[in-house]
């Protein structure tokens, strides 16, 4: 991708579901199948699409586009559950991701949640720690008849962590 080109975040729109599906299998499939067994990928990888839309639609979900392209996904629960964050295996390693976290942590701080946490896989966990989330515990989770390991992580933001307001500033 060429320098001067960025990818934005808009909103999920229904119309989104198939790249979205499409996205968070693929990324299962071609990236997370490092680190796990292809029944644990397979069992993980399934989706009820109606579930899978209806999902999106219940949480402010967030789209990574570059043009029409949907690059990755994410979401934010009332709670501060970070529940999903998928790149396309084509566009790992540019940002992506990173600009997907910024925009769940800035809705965060705007909304007053004060603690975010997810449950992270293998391969997301580097990407959460260097992002200041802090492992809460190893998980054993079953899908489908599969068992798969994962991260409790968390991170706590508050009006001191937000780059734009000066430390000068009342809270």
């Amino acid at each position: 991708m060429p320098p001067n080109i960025r990818p934005s975040i808009r909103r999920y729109r229904s119309a989104d579901l198939d790249a979205v599906i499409e996205i968070y299998q693929r990324a299962i499939r071609e990236v997370a199948s490092k680190d796990y067994s292809p029944a644990q990928v397979e069992a993980w990888a399934q989706v009820d699409r109606d579930g899978f839309a209806t999902r999106r639609l219940s949480r402010p979900t967030w789209v990574a586009v570059l043009g029409e392209e949907r690059l990755g996904f994410t979401d934010l629960e009332p709670d501060g559950h970070l529940d999903m964050m998928f790149v396309h295996p084509a566009h790992q390693g540019i940002g992506v991701a990173t600009l997907l976290c910024a925009t769940v942590e800035a809705a965060a701080t705007e909304q007053g949640i004060g603690r975010l946490f997810a449950e992270a896989s293998l391969t997301a966990r580097p990407f959460f720690e260097r992002r200041g989330f802090s492992v809460i515990a190893a998980q054993q989770v079953e899908k489908r008849g599969q068992v798969l390991r994962n991260f409790r992580m968390e991170k706590s933001i508050s009006w001191c962590s937000d780059p734009f307001r000066g430390s000068n500033d009342e809270p």
